[in-house]
């Protein structure tokens, strides 16, 4: 299968008033044709920025895009003129925000606005429009299409709210769908549906980056993952190979972390400590403070991305040249 998306070398900074906070450092990723990507990590990692970067849609300021490339069917999107890009999204890009209320006008009614989505980027009259927004209203497991087009934003609850979002990001059939944690507001017979809806999709060739904290949604709806520590990527590789022999301590403490069916444990494992801060990361390994099995080393110096089994791991464990071997306390 041929790239769809590649991220390279991508930098993400924001200036706060306590510094200069770098979000995303250095993230390189590959979607193929027809490809459910899964993007994981704890909160604050740099998920949403580096989804939002795609699509240039990072705030500046106080954020900038400070280095790399986003090739998608063979275009630099951080090269392209805005007015091109704008042609891009929505119709070639679709992206299904985690908060709705930020993507749907709290001014204009449900089926105004999918109305004019479809004939902006389509040759549509206003009825097949109309038709073909309420059909997609249903698909996502909204009673009473008729009457929601006729409702505002806010006279909908969030989990409507959110179907409607996840209705207009795929009733153009882009190439790719950006689905930044799609069903955190649902309960799970409407998540089904949803995820069934982005699994038909990908029959059709188009490719998923699923951002998401959940294991168990990582298992069931992608091919491969990508795992995000602390703005950096410390793991990748297809989905049945990282849940059988996870190579960064990280992953393999979030598996340890999930709870097992039919394997019921009184004590759920944790990762002790916490997140460092992105004003001021250690030189060393990000993950090093919190690591099991790391070694005076991981304090000096900062891991590449080592080739492992089908992916590559940001650990010294996984260095081909010199491994990590001796454990001592940090």
């Amino acid at each position: 299968m041929d790239d769809r998306l590649q991220i390279e070398d991508l930098t993400v900074r924001f200036e706060t008033d306590d510094g200069l906070l770098t979000a995303v450092n250095g993230v390189a990723l590959n979607i193929r044709k027809g490809e459910i990507l899964g993007l994981v990590g704890e909160s604050g990692s740099g998920k949403s920025v580096t989804a939002m970067s795609i699509l240039r849609l990072i705030p500046s300021p106080p954020g900038t895009i400070d280095s790399g490339r986003v090739i998608f069917e063979g275009k630099d999107l951080l090269q392209l003129p805005i007015d091109t890009l704008k042609k891009y999204r929505g119709s070639r890009i679709s992206m299904i925000f985690q908060e709705p209320m930020t993507a749907l006008s709290p001014l204009l009614k449900i089926g105004k606005q999918m109305v004019e989505t479809l004939r902006l980027h389509e040759e549509i009259t206003k009825p097949d429009a109309v038709r073909r927004s309420m059909e997609w209203l249903g698909k996502v497991g909204i009673p009473d299409p008729e009457q929601r087009m006729r409702a505002y934003p806010y006279q909908l609850s969030g989990g409507m709210r959110q179907r409607v979002m996840i209705a207009m990001a795929l009733m153009l059939s882009p190439s790719l769908v950006i689905a930044d944690e799609p069903t955190t507001a649902l309960d799970v017979t409407i998540q089904a549906q949803v995820f069934d809806l982005l699994r038909e999709m990908k029959q059709d060739d188009t490719s998923v980056l699923l951002i998401t904290h959940d294991m168990g949604v990582i298992w069931e709806m992608c091919n491969s993952v990508a795992v995000m520590y602390a703005s950096e990527i410390v793991e990748t590789a297809p989905t049945e190979t990282l849940f059988a022999r996870p190579a960064h301590p990280y992953t393999e403490a979030l598996l340890a972390s999930m709870p097992a069916l039919g394997a019921p444990r009184t004590r759920l494992e944790h990762i002790p400590g916490n997140i460092p801060s992105a004003l001021d990361y250690p030189n060393g390994c990000h993950f090093c403070e919190r690591c099991k099995y790391a070694a005076h080393r991981c304090e000096r110096q900062h891991p590449d991305l080592y080739p492992t089994n089908g992916g590559r791991s940001r650990c010294f464990k996984s260095d081909p040249k010199k491994p990590l071997t001796k454990r001592s306390n940090v």
